[in-house]
């Protein structure tokens, strides 16, 4: 059974634009994304933009203000740090972008939400702790490309239960 080609359509652009939620801080490139799903660059453009109402760009820059506000209203991070951890280039492109969308500034929105109450900001620490990369984890006298168990705590030798025959 196969599907439908607009079935089909919309399978690869809903990856396109789940892959854009999911790395929404990082650099899209529109023309790999348009590769994977089986599109040109300027097709997968136009059919995205019929799909979802904006073009992968403006998609994009939309889900980057979306997690500003979220961040701008729960932790205690400066607009600059904000725009930088939601994948914005500049201040300027950012702060243009934001009151395009929402109609105020950036800290305009943060103060409002301040004087809103809701609960206390997430130190901004944490915050850049949890986007910080982290290092691959290895294990204990692992060598390079090699499996090895996982290194426990000192395993004790259990002694056997009566009427156990081991």
């Amino acid at each position: 059974m196969s599907r439908s080609p607009d079935t089909t359509r919309l399978v690869s652009l809903r990856s396109a634009r789940d892959l854009i939620d999911r790395d929404f801080a990082t650099a899209v490139n529109v023309t790999a994304l348009a590769a994977q799903a089986g599109y040109s660059r300027y097709h997968f453009i136009r059919a995205f933009r019929a799909a979802y109402g904006a073009t992968p760009g403006d998609y994009l820059s939309r889900r980057r203000v979306e997690r500003a506000c979220e961040l701008l209203r729960t932790a205690n991070l400066t607009v600059t740090e904000v725009c930088f951890l939601v994948g914005f280039a500049s201040l300027g492109s950012f702060s243009s972008r934001f009151s395009e969308l929402l109609r105020c500034s950036p800290s305009e929105y943060q103060r409002r939400a301040a004087e809103q109450g809701g609960p206390p900001p997430v130190p901004g620490c944490m915050v850049l702790m949890w986007d910080a990369p982290r290092p691959a984890m290895r294990n204990r006298g692992e060598a390079a490309g090699d499996s090895a168990p996982v290194a426990s705590a000192r395993t004790e030798r259990m002694e056997p239960i009566e009427g156990d025959k081991t």
